[in-house]
């Protein structure tokens, strides 16, 4: 429930007065359109929701993912998951549970099939959201993020604070690889409109929190669990949210949106994938012993599990690989029945948890979680690559911010200008702005790939001359 304290100055989610509706949430409008376009217009073989997908996966920001840290940084094992090959898996989930949701809403709202829809539609909505789920994530794992934060907040960046609104700061110091996603996908660059311009239906479910960094946390919604949208994109983040018809959460001047129904999905197949695949990463890795991962993971299948097949695999990572591949069918069994069952209140943004959070296996998925949090998340071998990642990060933005800075203000010395040199064109555009400025270098940091980012770091160290 939202805390009573948060009533006053905000319209609860239980409080909006008419609930979302699917047809303007499945809107094919892109950046720039000055027509409509129609479902029941579109070529079959060509969908506009597919292109989204397509234009994902071309795309630069997308590529660099096949060398960014999803568990272990800088692994050289074939088997550990990077961002892109995770990213692959929770589109295949996504897509699964879009049209599981999608074949029910079609059946309950018959005027949506009369205007082209189709089940599977909900599914390519889903496989494109989630495909590009991570596309903003820093390197180094979720303590890429982090990094960029600590030196806004207590590394050098702190000399800014008095430069910046309260917002924009916030921004900086909690810098987030959801915003910087919505950034990615969306912003205009070198006379590019609308950066990938995507589907609003799609960038609708991509967001998953639908809110600007303040306030931090104001309700218990996990809507509001953390923040999807930089100041320097709430223009565009808005209309988008007019557009898809997204709840106001909030009447006063903070920027807050009810989700877009498909962000549920899409949260939960990420939370399907890094449950279990993560696991099973630490399992390869040596971090999980094999007793306690069958264990745990026969725990999740024992309604479904069959014996005598189990029982015939010859090794462990056999039984493993079937016990991953049941367990994660049987929670997007799970998802898709929670949200189907609670499909009223999530249109009316009043589902306040994620779907994983309802499942019958809340439970099993808690121990999983503990256990990984435990013997990989805070391995030596993370943590200690994790740290050094810190330092690459804090040292790459400090050079960077300076060069950039610099030159705007005319004072740019010979090293600023060839640190500069070594930035892509489109960062080296001047911004009037101090926050775009900054901002901009961040995208930049982390749009690098794990093994860029300690190259990069060396030759301006002067340790990798070569």
């Amino acid at each position: 429930m939202i805390p009573a304290k948060n009533m006053q100055k905000n319209v609860s989610f239980a409080d909006n007065i008419l609930a979302m509706n699917w047809e303007s949430l499945l809107s094919l409008k892109r950046f720039g359109d000055q027509h409509v376009r129609k479902r029941i217009d579109q070529d079959e073989a060509r969908l506009g929701f597919e292109v989204d997908f397509d234009r994902i996966i071309f795309s630069d920001s997308f590529r660099n993912l096949q060398d960014k840290t999803q568990v272990v940084p800088l692994s050289k094992t074939d088997f550990v998951h990077t961002r892109l090959t995770h990213s692959l898996e929770v589109s295949v989930v996504a897509r699964s549970l879009g049209r599981m949701v999608g074949k029910f809403i079609i059946d309950k709202y018959p005027d949506l099939k009369n205007k082209g829809f189709h089940a599977n539609d909900f599914g390519a909505i889903a496989a494109a959201a989630a495909l590009s789920h991570d596309i903003g994530n820093p390197p180094f794992g979720h303590s890429g993020e982090k990094s960029i934060g600590e030196y806004f907040h207590s590394g050098e960046g702190q000399r800014f604070k008095n430069q910046l609104n309260e917002k924009q700061w916030q921004d900086l110091i909690d810098f987030e690889g959801n915003a910087n996603g919505f950034k990615i996908l969306t912003e205009s660059v070198n006379n590019i409109e609308g950066g990938l311009r995507l589907s609003y239906a799609t960038l609708g479910a991509f967001t998953k929190y639908p809110k600007e960094s303040l306030p931090k946390k104001p309700t218990r919604h996990i809507a509001d669990k953390k923040y999807g949208v930089f100041q320097s994109n709430l223009s565009f983040f808005t209309e988008l949210a007019k557009e898809l018809g997204l709840e106001k959460t909030r009447n006063d001047k903070d920027v807050a949106y009810a989700r877009h129904p498909l962000a549920y999905i899409v949260e939960a197949a990420d939370d399907i994938c890094y449950t279990i695949i993560d696991f099973e990463d630490g399992i390869n890795l040596g971090l999980i012993s094999e007793d306690y991962a069958l264990e745990y993971l026969i725990n999740l299948v024992r309604d479904t599990i069959n014996t005598k097949k189990y029982n015939s695999l010859q090794n462990t990572q056999d039984r493993i690989s079937y016990l991953r591949a049941l367990a994660i069918g049987n929670l997007i069994q799970e998802a898709s029945r929670i949200f189907i069952e609670n499909e009223e209140s999530i249109l009316a943004g009043e589902f306040t948890l994620s779907l994983l959070e309802k499942c019958r296996y809340e439970a099993q998925i808690n121990d999983i979680i503990k256990l990984s949090v435990e013997k990989i998340y805070q391995s030596k071998e993370v943590v200690e690559k994790e740290i050094a990642g810190y330092r690459v990060i804090s040292d790459l933005l400090d050079v960077f911010i300076r060069a950039v800075n610099n030159t705007h203000e005319h004072q740019a010395s010979n090293y600023d200008k060839l640190i500069l040199m070594l930035l892509p064109d489109r960062y080296r555009q001047k911004h009037e702005e101090l926050y775009k400025r900054i901002l901009n270098v961040c995208n930049l940091v982390a749009s690098y790939s794990d093994s860029y980012a300690i190259l990069l770091h060396k030759k301006i160290k002067g340790i990798d001359l070569g």
